[in-house]
This record gives structure tokens, sequence and C-alpha cells, in this order.
């Protein structure tokens, strides 16, 4: 394991070197220049056509969902392993300033978010029941390159299925090894068989729990870190200051830690809100809209909320908390600064709320990575050895280092990224003329609706319109 480690972290650095660097940043700062900055233009907007429809709803009628209901589950799918874990690491790493970076990225990163999921609408399927679609189908109808979307369909699997899953085991085993004393390794095998019940068979049973009780814990978490921070209000304005100074460099040794801080930012900002990753849009493609830049708005909405909100208020617990940064890394290190601000509460807390978030996004992951099995051969031998290989590395996740296993992320997330952002570029031009006719109608005073004839060189590519 240690030599796997190794190998592992040398090729992390190289990947995550300045190509990789100026490839997410250049491509969120181009297509923010080519949307004109319409994540920052039309944020008011984003919000009142989502949040703002949400608290309008009176009652819940016909499967439909009650204002609370509705708001807990759009928080509740923004906080996850990268929101609490990931943003510590960060810290842990790269410093306060790390933070910074992934507001950074969230700005940019919502235009990316933005192309992507609008062309995501553009080339989406349609199913038995409902459309289906993403960076896969964008590349092979729209790029007219079968084999880029093979690519990304393989890349998804190994980011999704194996590595991002071994992440949420690790995630697990260390919140649960420091709040209740439990080994790794006999965690990760209670893990590893639940994992294999539940995708043999039983994911509707997990699926109602969760719905019921992740969202409940998201909005708890998301109260108690706005008391956290409202009860140390004071210290704020020193934690941002420490932010900025630290994110440029200011009051850094050496000039390599800065680069550190940037990448780390850079990094665990990526995977917590996934902006141009290439995985929001097999989800977008679901939606129904009249339009397809309704849908890139919202998930451009997503990015800000995200980073901007759930992001921060784990980095200022850990900040305004003032523990060691050093002590600690990862879901412990937000134990800790929890733990110091509520009392001996906040580890089993933490330790319980994370494998819920964790493990709702092993099963969530795993479907990720079975769709594009599918999409390369629908085989049910393939989905069975798929199936069998998702839950070895649960339990491989389960005994690794924290290292190890973001790292290994780290790699495949980069991968797969750029794949995507290289299709997206190349069909931003179809995005950007979207972008134009939405505008047009809204001038108009008209609801914004798409038909396939406005694009007739690509009509025949268009099956949803």
């Amino acid at each position: 394991l240690q030599t796997i480690e190794s190998i592992n972290n040398v090729v992390n650095n190289f990947i995550w070197g300045v190509p990789a660097m100026i490839c997410i940043i250049g491509v969120g700062l181009y297509l923010s220049i080519r949307t004109n900055f319409l994540q920052i233009r039309k944020f008011p907007y984003a919000i009142k056509v989502t949040i703002g429809r949400m608290l309008r709803k009176r009652e819940a009628s016909d499967g439909s969902l009650t204002p609370f209901q509705a708001v807990c589950t759009a928080l509740a799918a923004t906080v996850g392993t990268g929101n609490i874990a990931g943003v510590a690491g960060a810290i842990a790493i790269g410093g306060p300033g790390a933070v910074f970076w992934m507001w950074m990225l969230a700005l940019l990163g919502s235009a990316s978010a933005f192309i992507e999921s609008t062309l995501a609408q553009l080339y989406k399927r349609k199913g038995k029941t409902s459309f289906y679609g993403g960076p896969a189908y964008y590349m092979k109808y729209g790029l007219g390159k079968g084999w880029m979307g093979i690519l990304f369909a393989v890349l998804m699997i190994i980011t999704f299925g194996f590595a991002y899953n071994s992440v949420q085991s690790n995630t697990i085993c260390l919140a649960w090894q420091k709040a209740f004393g439990i080994e790794p390794a006999t965690m990760g095998i209670a893990l590893t068989v639940l994992t294999l019940l539940i995708i043999f068979g039983g994911i509707h049973r997990v699926a109602k729990f969760s719905s019921t009780v992740v969202p409940v814990m998201a909005v708890i978490y998301l109260l108690i870190a706005v008391g956290v921070v409202v009860w140390n209000i004071t210290s704020l304005p020193k934690v941002l200051l420490t932010i900025v100074e630290n994110a440029f460099g200011f009051n850094q040794a050496a000039g390599g830690v800065l680069g550190v801080t940037v990448i780390q930012g850079i990094k665990r900002g990526l995977f917590s809100n996934e902006a141009g990753e290439g995985s929001a849009p097999n989800a977008a493609a679901v939606a129904t809209v009249s339009h397809p830049v309704k849908q890139g708005l919202i998930q451009a909405l997503g990015v800000f909320t995200d980073t901007l909100v759930v992001c921060s208020c784990t980095a200022f617990i850990i900040l305004v908390s003032g523990v060691d940064l050093t002590a600690s890394n990862g879901i412990q290190l937000t134990q800790d600064a929890l733990t110091h601000e509520i009392g001996n509460i906040g580890n089993p807390f933490v330790a319980v709320m994370i494998w819920l978030f964790a493990f709702s996004s092993i099963i969530g992951n795993y479907y990720y990575g079975e769709t594009n099995v599918r999409y390369i051969r629908d085989s049910k031998l393939g989905v069975f050895v798929y199936r069998l290989a998702v839950a070895a590395m649960v339990m491989v996740g389960a005994v690794v280092s924290l290292d190890f296993a973001w790292s290994f992320a780290d790699i495949t997330m980069a991968l797969l990224t750029l794949c995507n952002l290289a299709a997206i570029v190349l069909l931003s031009r179809q995005a950007v003329f979207l972008l134009k006719d939405y505008r047009q109608q809204k001038k108009e005073g008209k609801n914004p609706v798409f038909t396939k004839d406005k694009m007739p060189e690509i009509a025949d590519k268009l099956e949803a319109w």
C-alpha cells in the first residue's frame, strides 16, 4: 500500500500541475466572458425562479412538496463530504487561503456549470418514462465523437464508482473511529456488506429513509454552523482577513506554499461543487423545462449555494474555533472544531451526519457509474462485475490512508474534468446561441420556449425538442 500511495502521489502532483490549473481556471474565465458573466448578472433571477418559487408553494398535493420540505431538500442536496471533510482537508494542507480559491472557482465555475447543463438539456434523449442524457451524449451527438463519449463514460465509472466511493468510505471510517473508537477495517466490512445488499436490490427503502432523514440533518448542520458564526461574529472580520492574506501569500513563509494553497482550494472546490466536472449534467438532462437555458441558470445557482454558503459555513466553524489546523485533517478536523464550539456532542453528531451523507453518496455514485456502464454496453455481466468492483473499492477506501483516498480521487477528477471541459469549449457556441435566444424572448415579454427548428443545422440531433 505504501508503494501504491507513493506512485499515486507522484501522478497526482503531475496531473495537478500548471496545465490542469490553467485549463480549469482558464475555461471558467473564457466561458464567463462569453456569457458576459451571466452567473453574476442573472444571480437575482436564478434565486427568484428557484428559491422564490419554492417559498411561494403553499401546500403539498399530488406528490409535491411543502415549502419546508422543498427548502430542506434543496439544502440537503448541497451538503456532503466535500463540504464538510473536503473543506477541512483544504484548510489543513493549504491553509485558510484555500477557502478564497474555492470561492474563486465557484465564481468562474458557475459559467462552466451553466454551459454544461444547458448542453445536456439540448442533447437529452427520450426514455420510456423520462429524459436522460449528459456529457457522453453531447459528445456523441453534438461533437460527433462517439469515442469521446465512451472515454468520458469510462472516466465517470472510475471516478464516481471507484475513486469517490473510496473517499466516502474513508471519511465515514475516520469519523467513526474518532467518535466511537470503531476500527476502520471493522466499519469497512459493515459498509461493504451493506453496499452489496443495497445495490443488489434494496435501494428503494434506503432512498425513502434518506429522503426523510438526510434533509433534516443537513438543515440542523447549517443551523449549527450559522449559530457558531453568529456566536463568534466579532471574530469574523479577522477570519476573513486571514483568508485573504493567506490566499495571496502575504503571510506565507515561501512562494511554494502559495501554490499549495491555490491547488488545494481548487481541488476541494471542484470536488464539492462539481462545476465543469461533467457529473451535474447527467441529472440536469432529466429535468423538464421549456428552454435549455432555464436549467443552466439553476445549475449555476447550485454552484454558488454549494461553495459560497455551505463550504463557507464549514470553513468559518474551523477558523473561528481556533483549533490547531495541523493536529488533524479531513473530517476529524471538522469534528475537533465543532466539539470545541458546542461541546462533546460535536464528535458523534458529525460522525452520524457524515455517515448519512457519505453513504447516500456511495449509492448515488454507484448509480452514476452504472448509467455509464450501460451507455458503453448494456450487459448484465458487465453490471454484475461493476457492482462487485464498487463494493471492493468501498472496502479499500476504509483501510487506506486519507491521503491515498483523496489523491486517487483528485487524479480521476482532473482527467474527467479536462475531458468534459474540452467538449463544452467546443460546443460553447451553441450554448451562447441559446442564451441569446432566451434573452430575446425575455425582452419580448415571453416565457422562453425552445424548438429545434431554431437550430436547423443540428435539428436531426435534437431528439427531445
